[in-house]
C-alpha cells in the first residue's frame, strides 16, 4: 500500500483544470492531492474514445452524490491529447467532482495506468488501498462495497 509520494502530489498539481460544475471547483484550479487528507478518494483514469468510461462516469456521479457527505471524493484525470474531444465528452456527462487533464501522460504514469479506465482508491489516510482495471455495471457493486469499506474507517 503506497503513500502519496510528493512527485505524485507535484504532477496532480502542476496539472490544470476542473469541471465547469456548480459543484465543481473552479475551472482552473490546480489539485493538490493533500488537500483531500481525511477523505477516501477515488481517482479515475478516462478518455473521450473510452467505451467503459461512458458507462463509469454516471456510476462516479451517482457515488459521489451518494458518499459524499461521508467524507468521499471522486477526481477523474483525462489522458485526451486534445482538450476538446475531452470537452465533447465531459458535456455529455456533466460531472460534478474534479476534472484534471493529463495530456502527456505524466499522472497516468506514475499510477502505472495499463488499461482503460483505471481507478484508484485511497483511504483517509492517503494509503493506496484499490485498484480496478476497466468498467462493466456487474463491476459497480463491489467497488461500491470497497468505497463504503474505506468510508466505515476511521
Amino acid at each position: 500500500m503506497a503513500i502519496l509520494k510528493p512527485r505524485t502530489l507535484l504532477l496532480a498539481a502542476l496539472l490544470c483544470g476542473a469541471a465547469a460544475s456548480a459543484n465543481a471547483p473552479p475551472r482552473d484550479a490546480p489539485l493538490n492531492l493533500q488537500n483531500y487528507r481525511g477523505r477516501v478518494v477515488y481517482l479515475d483514469f478516462w478518455a473521450s474514445w473510452c467505451g467503459p468510461c461512458r458507462q463509469s462516469f454516471p456510476w462516479m456521479e451517482s457515488m459521489k452524490d451518494a458518499y459524499a457527505r461521508r467524507g468521499l471524493a471522486v477526481v477523474a484525470v483525462d489522458l485526451d491529447q486534445h482538450k476538446s474531444d475531452a470537452d465533447r465528452f465531459l458535456g455529455r456527462f456533466h460531472p460534478a467532482f474534479h476534472i484534471l487533464f493529463d495530456p502527456k501522460g505524466s499522472l497516468a504514469e506514475e499510477f502505472k495506468v495499463r488499461g482503460m479506465p483505471t481507478s484508484v482508491v485511497f483511504d483517509r489516510q492517503g494509503k493506496l488501498r484499490f485498484t480496478h482495471i476497466g468498467f462493466r455495471p456487474t463491476d459497480a457493486a463491489a467497488y461500491e462495497r470497497q468505497i463504503k469499506e474505506l468510508l466505515a474507517e476511521k
